[in-house]
């Protein structure tokens, strides 16, 4: 088994594939989007950090909520 810990996050990697802390299967493009393209250097070993990636980000989560925040409102 091939294991790979960032030195900057912590994120790991288990034979190629990237696992939540919590031991779910996540995403590079995800883990980018939320932490390494922000918070990133150059000790980050995610492929993903730095790309054209469709992962999702703080950003994105926000405007789910104010959508989400916006039908609350309107179905009162």
């Amino acid at each position: 088994m091939n294991t790979k810990t960032c030195p900057k996050c912590q994120a790991k990697w288990i034979d190629g594939q990237h696992y939540w802390f919590t031991g779910v299967v996540g995403s590079e493009a995800d883990l980018a989007g939320l932490v390494c393209d922000k918070l990133g250097n150059d000790q980050c070993i995610n492929p993903a950090r730095g790309t054209k990636h469709n992962g999702d980000t703080w950003e994105k989560r926000l405007g789910e909520l104010e959508v989400l925040q916006d039908r609350m409102t309107n179905e009162n």
